[in-house]
């Protein structure tokens, strides 16, 4: 029997640690350490607004990890405004996605897992970890991930500079979830961003969270602008004020479905920021012992285009797919760098995509998004994007195939 740990009880985490005591049954003894039980999990802040996509959908699915699909809103769309001036729509790009996404908030979402994990044979340790624990936990394991950047654990991988163009904070973060949001009378279901700017962005989108169906408010605000108003970290009645004081004002059309919203509960707000940052897969703990990092322990992106869980999903299931391949062989250093290679062929895309949006758009950029404003079909493509952002390289992100997509578009 092989024994792995897994660090962090994220949507990363416990994917493949579900993963391993599923797919082969008494080949693996998993550990996995929480700082959090579930009843914690449950009764903490929010964590994020976590849009899923299609391809990370299906592989929940696959795993028999998409257990709310019944209750969970669909978002079956994107619509995304600009506002300049301010209060004032100047364009929208809006279109279906060929396939819905979803957003269970991982406090229901992680709990539950962690308590299926305990079920079905894991084994659990409620505690805190920092670098100083690694050296003994890789010393008793075969293998040992760590799927949490928290802490000092982040800082084992080494930053790479090659990924990583920011050394501070993009946007500064206020997370809200609540109750009570109007639908939009033609497209109550799509997920709707409005973008200020050199200001920020306001993002409006359905999920669910523990009390049912919720709309999650996502405030991006550039750093010390008028979005910046997060930093004393408010409760959700005062980030709730806030963030309609700023709604009339900027996005007055959102205004009007939320005044009537309230908090969904007291941990209903999550506000901070951080620097996006991509860092090398593999540290040394000890002398030649080794472990592999997952997630956002080695890529973080700012959350403006929605990759972080849908980054966590791939790599999982990447990871997973590795493990059972490798079959009796060490976990050694150069396998843990084959098993990450796979999955940052993938997660690459989604960092150079979310760091291209963070920056003032390169002219390329900002006329493709300004012709997609008036030909659905552009519109299309630009939103169905967004769950694999590989695409984008071949029509968006270059400035030459830019200027040959509308080129031949006429």
């Amino acid at each position: 029997m092989r024994r792995i740990a897994i660090v962090g009880a994220g949507q990363a985490g416990l994917h493949l640690a579900l993963g391993l005591l599923r797919a082969a049954p008494g080949d693996y003894d998993v550990l996995l350490v929480s700082d959090r039980g579930p009843e914690e999990i449950r009764a903490g802040r929010v964590q994020s607004t976590q849009q899923m996509f299609a391809p990370a959908r299906a592989l929940e699915r696959a795993a028999g990890l998409n257990l709310w699909d019944m209750e969970t809103p669909w978002i079956e769309g994107m619509r995304l405004t600009t506002a300049d001036p301010p209060g004032v729509a100047a364009r929208t790009i809006a279109a279906d996605l060929e396939a819905p996404a979803q957003s269970v908030d991982l406090r229901l979402k992680t709990a539950r897992w962690l308590e299926l994990f305990e079920e079905e044979g894991g084994r659990a340790e409620y505690r805190s970890v920092t670098a100083d624990d690694l050296p003994a936990l890789a010393a008793a394991h075969d293998l040992t991930l760590v799927a949490s950047g928290r802490g000092d654990l982040g800082g084992i991988f080494g930053r790479d500079g090659r990924h990583s163009p920011f050394t501070a904070p993009q946007r500064a973060l206020a997370v809200l979830y609540v109750h009570g949001v109007a639908p939009h009378p033609r497209w109550p279901s799509h997920m709707r961003m409005t973008g200020c700017p050199g200001v920020g962005e306001l993002m409006v989108l359905p999920g669910l969270t523990l009390s049912g169906p919720c709309s999650m408010l996502l405030w991006e605000a550039v750093p010390d602008g008028p979005f910046d108003r997060w930093r004393d970290r408010p409760g959700p009645a005062e980030a709730l004020e806030r963030s309609l004081e700023l709604m009339r004002a900027w996005a007055p059309w959102e205004y009007e479905r939320c005044a009537a919203a309230v908090p969904t509960d007291a941990g209903a707000v999550l506000t901070g920021a951080f620097v996006p940052v991509v860092r090398h897969p593999v540290a040394e703990v000890a002398p030649e012992s080794y472990v592999l990092g997952m997630a956002d322990a080695v890529v973080l992106n700012d959350p403006l285009t929605g990759q972080g869980s849908n980054n966590a999903a791939h790599c999982a299931d990447q990871y997973l797919r590795a493990v059972l391949a490798r079959g009796d062989r060490p976990f050694d250093r150069a396998w843990m760098h084959e098993a990450f290679a796979p999955w940052w062929e993938r997660a690459r895309h989604t960092v150079a995509f979310t760091n291209t949006m963070l920056r003032p758009l390169p002219p390329h950029v900002r006329a493709v998004l300004t012709a997609a404003a008036d030909r659905p079909a552009i519109a299309h493509r630009y939103v169905n994007g967004f769950p694999d952002p590989a695409g984008y390289r071949d029509w968006l992100l270059d400035a030459d195939r830019a200027e040959a997509y509308l080129a031949a578009l006429g």
